[in-house]
């Protein structure tokens, strides 16, 4: 597993939290915004924070929407590259989420510069700069301050044509819902942070954090896709009841057949659970009903945030075949189909 041998501290050791893990939370962030005053809304402004979407999408003609969002977090790793490309990949995921496709970025950077070089420095930016490469897109710019505590993400812009933007409120009864990744990597970085994570585990968790959700893009133009968000630090649990609540729905999810990344559940029963996990359940736990057979372990699993995680997407049953086509096309070999959208109670039910 990869090192940093040329710092004197540990990436990590800066961090009070990593990754999406660092996100307020859910209950926490919901009593902030209920103080928000508002503001008037052109009409231009296709998608903004009332359903607490992925991204803004703002109408430019009538082939065009823009779609801006951002996204940064304390590191989850030790490397710098690693940490420069899990972050980056992250922030250009939303407009995937929303079925767009990046066409540039602005860098967010604020850096310890009395305690880390400036070599570390120099790798976290050239590892988002990778990625960045590898998605097709410039950083044009950026910002950076000095901080307590190393931040790196990105500002991404892209571009959707107006009929093809999903929204994670969607979602229909009879849809089925699929999901683009496995889950685990809050589970993977607790170890890591304890020294438990091998090689093999440590290179899961780099495969899945680093793969840019490229199929949503793709996703977007089939009919059939009606609604589609990334999973990222409220967990499954939590970005499954945002599209419930968005769509007055309830979201069914089976666990035996939601897909968990390599050595995830061995970790998990040995403790490495995030302190996210428990906050994440506390905060919307109100909305999510579990199988009376679910472990306290499972459940965190199904809380675990997720850094860089996979699209959920919901669509019609005659669909699932092409969306899955699609997943696979673009790599992801372990998209699965995990539960369905129902009319009841709007939340969401989990079955063993």
């Amino acid at each position: 597993m990869p090192t940093n041998t040329d710092q004197a501290l540990r990436l990590t050791s800066f961090s009070h939290g990593g990754g999406c893990g660092c996100k307020i939370a859910p209950g926490v962030l919901a009593d902030i915004l209920k103080q928000s005053q508002g503001f008037p809304v052109p009409p231009q402004l296709l998608v903004g924070i009332e359903t607490a979407d992925d991204a803004a999408v703002y109408l430019l003609n009538d082939e065009q929407a823009l779609i801006a969002t951002t996204d940064f977090f304390m590191p989850i790793v030790d490397d710098p590259t690693d940490f420069g490309r899990i972050a980056a990949t992250n922030a250009i995921s939303d407009v995937y989420a929303m079925g767009g496709t990046p066409i540039m970025a602005l860098a967010l950077v604020g850096m310890p510069i009395d305690k880390l070089p400036v070599d570390t420095i120099g790798k976290i930016l050239a590892g988002g700069e990778a990625i960045c490469a590898e998605a097709g897109i410039p950083i044009a710019g950026g910002h950076t301050i000095d901080s307590v505590e190393p931040i790196y993400g990105l500002v991404v812009m892209g571009l959707v044509h107006p009929s093809h933007i999903k929204r994670n409120a969607n979602a229909k009864a009879g849809d089925q819902l699929i999901l683009g990744k496995p889950l685990g990597v809050g589970v993977l970085s607790a170890a890591l942070k304890k020294n438990a994570l091998d090689a093999d585990g440590y290179k899961a968790m780099i495969q899945s954090t680093t793969k840019l959700n490229t199929a949503g893009k793709d996703l977007a133009k089939l009919k059939g896709v009606h609604a589609m968000t990334d999973v990222t630090g409220f967990g499954l649990l939590g970005h499954a009841r945002e599209m419930a609540r968005g769509a007055n729905v309830q979201v069914n999810i089976q666990l035996s057949s939601v897909p968990f990344l390599s050595q995830v559940l061995a970790l998990a029963e040995q403790g490495f659970i995030t302190g996210a996990s428990a906050r994440n359940w506390n905060g919307y736990h109100q909305d999510i009903t579990l199988d009376s057979s679910i472990s306290d372990v499972q459940k965190a699993l199904l809380c675990d945030p997720q850094t860089s995680g996979g699209l959920l997407v919901t669509c019609a049953s005659d669909e699932v075949d092409a969306v899955m086509a699609c997943f696979h096309a673009h790599g992801f070999a372990e998209a699965a189909v995990i539960g369905n959208i129902q009319d009841g109670t709007t939340g969401v039910q989990v079955n063993k």
